[in-house]
C-alpha cells in the first residue's frame, strides 16, 4: 500500500496519492484533530477573490429582489481566524470554488511555520472541513465564504457527482453506492473516501491516483467522498 498526503511548500499545498491507503472503518462523526503527513506538493499563488461577506456569525444574506433567504455565513472566504474567538468550534463548508484556488490551513499556532500546520487543502468545488476546539487558527484564502452545517441536516442524494467538485458527504449530498469515471488521463483522477472532515491522515479509509476508468464503493458507513481532477460519477450499483 502507498500513502497518501498533502504538503505545503510555500503557500499552497497540492493533493497526490500514490497507491491506495485504507484504514478500520471508524466513527462517522466530524471530530479529531489533525495530521500533516504530506508526500508531495507544488507551490502557487494563492487565489485572491472572494465572495463578499462578514465576519463570524453574521447573520444571513437576503436577496433584495426575492427577499429569499440565501446561505448562513459564519464567516468569510479571506483572512485568518482565531478558533473561539472569530469562529466557534465545529463543522464547515464552502462550496463554488474552482481551479484549486481556494487554500485553507487549520494551525495549533499562529507562528505561520510548517510545524503549525495541522491539515490543509487546495479546493475545486466544496470542501467541508471540522475545526476542533484544540486548534488555534484557521487560514482561509481565496476561497468562497464559510458556512456552518448542521450534523442532523438531509438532503436529496445525488447518483451523479461532479468529477472536480471537491467533498460530497455521503446520505446528504452523495448516495452510497457503486460509482464509476471514465476517461481519466495521466493519473490526474483522485477520490478519497473518508470517516470524518479532518483531513487528518487517520481520517481516510481509502483513495486513489486513477487514469483511465474509476470504480468505487461508498459505503453508507463513510462520511465524505472527496473526488478532484475526474470525469463525472455515475451511480452504477
Amino acid at each position: 500500500m502507498g500513502a497518501k498526503g498533502k504538503i505545503a511548500l510555500g503557500v499552497v499545498v497540492s493533493v497526490v496519492a500514490i497507491g491506495a491507503v485504507s484504514a478500520n472503518a471508524g466513527d462517522d462523526g466530524d471530530s479529531g484533530s489533525g495530521g500533516k503527513g504530506k508526500d508531495s506538493a507544488a507551490s502557487a499563488e494563492r487565489g485572491s477573490g472572494t465572495e463578499s461577506g462578514t465576519k463570524a456569525d453574521a447573520g444571513t444574506k437576503r436577496d433584495a429582489k426575492a427577499g429569499k433567504a440565501e446561505k448562513k455565513v459564519a464567516f468569510q472566504g479571506d483572512g485568518d481566524f482565531e478558533v473561539g474567538t472569530d469562529v466557534k468550534p465545529g463543522t464547515y463548508r464552502t462550496t463554488g470554488n474552482t481551479d484549486s484556488l481556494c487554500y485553507w490551513e487549520r494551525a495549533k499556532d499562529a507562528s505561520g511555520e510548517m510545524d503549525s500546520i495541522l491539515a490543509n487543502d487546495n479546493v475545486s468545488g466544496t470542501s467541508y472541513v471540522t475545526i476542533p476546539a484544540g486548534d488555534k487558527l484557521f487560514k482561509s484564502s481565496g476561497c468562497k465564504d464559510w458556512e456552518a452545517v448542521d450534523a442532523k441536516a438531509t438532503g436529496t442524494p445525488a447518483a451523479l457527482v461532479k468529477g472536480d467538485g471537491g467533498m460530497h458527504r455521503v446520505g446528504v449530498d452523495i448516495a452510497p453506492g457503486t460509482y464509476r469515471s471514465t476517461g481519466n488521463t495521466d493519473d490526474l483522477c483522485y477520490w478519497e473516501r473518508t470517516k470524518d472532515a479532518s483531513h487528518s491522515l487517520e481520517s481516510i479509509l481509502a483513495n486513489n491516483n486513477v487514469s483511465g476508468t474509476a470504480v468505487v464503493t461508498v459505503a453508507a458507513g463513510d462520511a465524505y467522498f472527496k473526488t478532484t481532477g475526474c470525469k463525472d460519477w455515475k451511480k452504477t450499483g
